[in-house]
């Protein structure tokens, strides 16, 4: 091992809170991580090599990490002294080690640690850099135990905790399925066979009725091999039987969380226009319904901005499709720019037409809302090759009545848009009839 000292200028504090603590006396491999991290994950790395600057790093960082990487052994630290500091200051500890035997393995998970790393192969960095990134990812994620004895559940939901995960327990399936309804968060759920008011098949069949989206692992610590199968042919994802095997349990879990995010990426996709990254008309009608749905459940004004790009056949006509597209693209960048993170559902419904559904906005609003993108677009002109294009675009506003449907709604929009173009082009009309 390169165990050149960091120099001082390495141990550097992070610019904010919840940054990566990597404790390795390798300056080589620690650089190289904190380059890896700092890339991958977006947050401030900082670096120490031994015992003494860890302890002043904590001290003067008290509630600065979110993770911590721990090589085993240490110059000053040999056995294991680092980790035992992260974890008793709740530092959520990663352990990278090249020495391991089983006596290593007993002493690395007994430290209630999120998991540990090999350095025994090339793979070693990118599986850590991995690790890492799951461990942060992982604070974000929401599973429900349910298991309706409590100490049982307390030592599960215990060592779900430790991998960073969000746990919320509960006593019975009853209550798992009032959970369920009232935190649509819940991404999977780990549940137990014996309980009194329904068994964990029962359970696994209803949460696969009701939320098709969560996945289940059953768990039990009958030797009945038919328990697993039961689960299974249930609408269970997994299972586990009990003992829990510390890593089987990671593993299993992990597997089962990889999925869910696989699966809400290929979701993602089929709702994402290619060009623009913008929702697609398929998701504009499908999760618009939804939201003026809840705004009509909450006595909430909502209303609908149809926009087109002007001239745009002529635009394509002189620049070809490369023009076009930057002149789609630029519209979207700004559209996104304009309306933020405001609940608002915005989409490319096709070719050069974009929606905007705007629940809690009446159409004052809505139109002030418009105007802004208007003066926005005409201001910020798209430049193809050496060329700077000027661009405008019209939009048509329109208020949704609480008995109007969406489609309908969208028509009075056209509409609107249609008055728009007729009058000239470059502004905003409104159907208010």
């Amino acid at each position: 091992m390169d165990s050149a000292p960091l120099l001082a200028a390495d141990i550097r504090s992070p610019a904010a809170p919840a940054g990566i603590l990597v404790i390795e006396d390798s300056r080589t491999f620690a650089t190289a991580l904190r380059q890896f991290l700092e890339a991958d994950t977006g947050l401030p790395v900082t670096t120490c090599s031994c015992l003494k600057d860890l302890d002043a790093l904590i001290a003067a960082n008290p509630a600065g990490f979110a993770v911590a990487v721990v090589d085993l052994n240490l110059p000053d630290a040999p056995r294991g002294e680092a980790l035992d500091w992260t974890v008793s200051h709740a530092i959520p500890s990663i352990v990278f080690t090249a020495t391991f035997d089983l006596a290593t393995r007993e002493r690395i998970m007994e430290r209630e640690v999120v998991d540990y790393v090999l350095k025994d192969n090339e793979l070693a960095l990118p599986n850590l850099v991995a690790t890492v990134k799951r461990a942060l990812d992982n604070r974000s994620r929401r599973i429900l135990v349910v298991d309706d004895m409590r100490t049982t559940r307390k030592v599960l939901a215990r060592m779900l905790s430790i991998q960073q995960y969000v746990v919320v327990e509960a006593g019975s399936g009853v209550e798992a399925l009032q959970l369920l309804a009232t935190q649509p968060d819940i991404e999977l759920v780990v549940s137990d066979y014996h309980m009194p008011d329904m068994d964990g098949y029962e359970l696994a069949r209803r949460i696969r009725r009701d939320h098709p989206e969560v996945r289940i692992i059953g768990v039990s610590s009958s030797t009945d091999r038919q328990t697993s199968a039961g689960f299974l042919k249930a609408g269970a994802h997994d299972f586990l039987a009990r003992p829990f095997v510390l890593e089987e349990l990671q593993c299993r879990i992990a597997s089962n969380v990889e999925t869910l995010g696989r699966v809400r990426q290929l979701k993602d996709l089929a709702a994402r226009d290619y060009l623009t990254g913008l929702y697609n008309r398929r998701h504009f009608f499908e999760h618009g319904r939804q939201l003026l749905e809840d705004a009509r459940k909450g006595r909430r004004p909502c209303s609908i901005a149809l926009l087109d790009v002007d001239h745009f056949k002529r635009l394509n006509d002189n620049y070809g499709h490369e023009g076009g597209d930057k002149a789609l693209s630029g519209v979207a960048q700004i559209l996104e720019r304009v309306l933020g993170t405001s609940g608002n559902l915005l989409a490319r419904m096709g070719g050069e037409e974009f929606a905007i559904l705007l629940p809690g906005s009446d159409s004052t609003r809505t139109f002030d809302i418009a105007e802004a993108v208007r003066l926005a677009i005409e201001s910020e002109p798209v430049r193809v090759g050496a060329e700077i294009l000027p661009m405008t675009v019209s939009i048509g506003v329109a208020p949704i009545d609480r008995d109007e449907t969406l489609e309908s709604a969208l028509n009075l929009a056209d509409r609107a848009l249609y008055g728009a173009k007729q009058n000239g082009r470059n502004q905003v009309c409104a159907d208010i009839d």
